[in-house]
Formats: C-alpha cells, structure tokens, sequence
C-alpha cells in the first residue's frame, strides 16, 4: 500500500503545524515551503481550500489514504454522536496509533511497521492489519519473541505520555483500550467540522 514517503518537515510547514512530532527545520522555518512560502502576499484561501487543507492535515497526521479516510467517515456518519467526534474516535482506534499512543513505537509509521511485521498482538493473537479496529477491552500487547527488540524497549523506556482511555501493564508488556476517547482527550490540533463539511457538500 503506498505511503507518503517524502520529507515531513515540508508538509509541516504547509499546515503551520508540526504535525510529525518535534521538528527542528519546522521550527527553524515556521513559514509554508515553497518560492512565495515567506511572502506576505499570499493569496486568500477559499472556503474550500481551508476545509480540504484540514482533511489532508489529519490524513497526514494518521498516516491515512484518501480511500481509507472516506470509508471511516461514512461510518462515523452513520454512528449515533457528533460525525466529527466519532471521526476522531475511530481513527484514535485504529491498532497503528493505539500501538503509537501506548508507547510501543515512537512514531505511528514505527507502529504500522511493528503490526504488518507480526510483533502485535490483540487479545491474544496476532493481528498484521494496521487498520484493525480495536474496541472497547482490547487487550494490545508485544508478542513474545517481539519483546527484547530494540524499537520497542527504546520507545517505552521514553514513553512519557498516559492517555486516559488507555491502561499499560509494565511487566507484561500489554495495554488495554478502556474506551473511546473523548475530544478534549485527544491532542491532535484537527478541527474536525471543516472535514464534516468537506465531505457535506
């Protein structure tokens, strides 16, 4: 499946935001890549332009294809709650980025590597499909012959971020998806109405 491959900090610098972690050219150069990328007399965007900047933002941030972000977003419409909460809250449990926001990888294109390689397991078995929902009682853990790899005791011995819908078990090396995220919750700056409307139109 393709992946964006390129450098980060430009597309960091395209949404004004270091949406790939700490990054030291983002910070160097907080201005949009490009010829004009410091100019003043940038054009206006549309309404449009803002609402699709946004979606290819989150896209980004996931490490999501378009086609995959539209079938989460239909789902997430036909979901009781809010459409751009429920967006969010299925994205956060994707198995990717529950192994990310566990600590298990640094990063969340780490964490895709470490679930296509067989080093995850949920509730017991091995699951390779970074996209696999993970729900409610979950139970995310490093396969045993996994457990002594250096990107994974390198991430936890740094793992520094406790979310609430989370639980982590040191010894064992397992986690537990307690439930679904509220929004203030998640940390992620994605203003989830504009892709609402986006996809409303």
């Amino acid at each position: 499946m393709a992946r964006y491959t390129g450098p980060k900090s430009r597309v960091a610098r395209k949404f004004h935001d270091p949406i790939f972690g700490v990054d030291k050219a983002f910070e160097k150069k907080n201005y949009p890549p490009g010829q004009h990328g410091n100019s003043k007399r940038r054009k206006k965007q549309s309404e449009y332009g803002i609402q699709l900047q946004e979606k290819q933002k989150a896209k980004y941030t996931y490490g999501i294809l378009e086609r995959q972000f539209r079938n989460i977003f239909e789902k997430a419409n036909r979901k009781k709650g809010i459409t751009g909460e429920n967006l969010l809250q299925l994205i956060e449990a994707r198995l990717d980025n529950v192994v990310f926001r566990l600590g298990i990888a640094p990063t969340r294109s780490a964490a895709r590597q470490l679930v296509s390689h067989r080093h995850i397991i949920v509730n017991g078995s091995v699951v390779n499909v970074p996209s696999y929902q993970i729900k409610e009682g979950d139970m995310i853990g490093v396969r045993e012959r996994s457990k002594s790899l250096e990107i994974i005791s390198d991430s936890l011995a740094s793992r520094a971020n406790q979310y609430s819908w989370l639980e982590w078990d040191d010894e064992r090396l397992v986690g537990k998806f307690v439930n679904y995220p509220v929004r203030e919750d998640i940390p992620e700056n994605i203003k989830e109405q504009l892709i609402v409307e986006l996809y409303s139109k």
